[in-house]
């Protein structure tokens, strides 16, 4: 009877998170992939458009749900997501929504790896104690250096936070904030796009030439660079005497 206790309370631990997993493959196996494309955001611009026409309140509602499944499925859906943001509500809307939405789904992550996963720190061994340790401890920069410098892929961050077990509001603080200049650049475009498109122009040579899409992809650019200034960095620290 103990032994079947066990296994019912390992079994309801692990089922969050399983469904998570079995989420996004039955997402990835039914061509879910093919709809996470700036080609679909475009061929399906007109239907989209038209739901933010009907109602703004139920399209903004709708997207925060959607941006919230597919980060919480462990989706690469970042970029398209929040791009989409900007292109159908305007940067400011845009980037609101997708920072409510990915904050979201990385919490519900979080909460699914840090129920299925708790204590298996303590079983890989000392060392990763040690990290556990130093990643409670000072949790919220840590984090935030995660988010701003995207070393590492979105949805291994929360499960590693899970696993550690920080507390969740240094990780809902440092996801939300962290993410804001990446939202905001990738949010600026879809919206500089949106305008382009409303203006009657189509995306061409001359795209790059508009200041509402330069910049954002001078922003994006200098994002790019962030995860190789920071390797060099620590590469640095790393040869300085102790």
């Amino acid at each position: 009877m103990p032994d079947n206790g066990r296994l019912i309370s390992c079994t309801l631990r692990l089922l969050p998170l399983g469904l998570l997993v079995a989420g996004g493959g039955l997402f990835l196996a039914l061509g879910g992939r093919h709809y996470l494309t700036f080609a679909a955001l475009a061929d399906n611009r007109e239907w989209l458009c038209g739901l933010v026409a009907r109602s703004e309140v139920a399209a903004v509602i709708a997207f925060i749900a959607a941006y919230a499944g597919l980060t919480a499925l462990s989706m690469p859906a970042a970029a398209i997501m929040t791009v989409a943001g900007g292109f159908l509500f305007g940067t400011w809307l845009g980037l609101g929504s997708a920072l409510v939405g990915a904050t979201l789904g990385a919490v519900a992550g979080f909460l699914a790896a840090r129920w299925a996963l708790a204590g298996l720190a303590e079983r890989i061994g000392p060392r990763f104690r040690r990290v556990e340790a130093e990643l409670r401890s000072d949790a919220i920069n840590y984090l935030l250096v995660l988010r701003l410098v995207p070393v590492f892929p979105f949805w291994l961050v929360n499960l590693v936070a899970g696993v550690v077990g920080i507390r969740l509001a240094p990780f809902l603080a440092a996801t939300f904030i962290g993410m804001i200049p990446a939202a905001f650049i990738y949010a600026s475009l879809g919206d500089g796009l949106g305008k382009m498109v409303a203006q009657g122009h189509s995306p061409d040579y001359c795209l790059a030439c508009r200041k509402d899409v330069l910049l954002p992809l001078l922003g994006l650019a200098v994002l790019a660079l962030l995860p190789v200034l920071y390797k060099r960095w620590r590469a640095r620290q790393g040869k300085q005497p102790a």
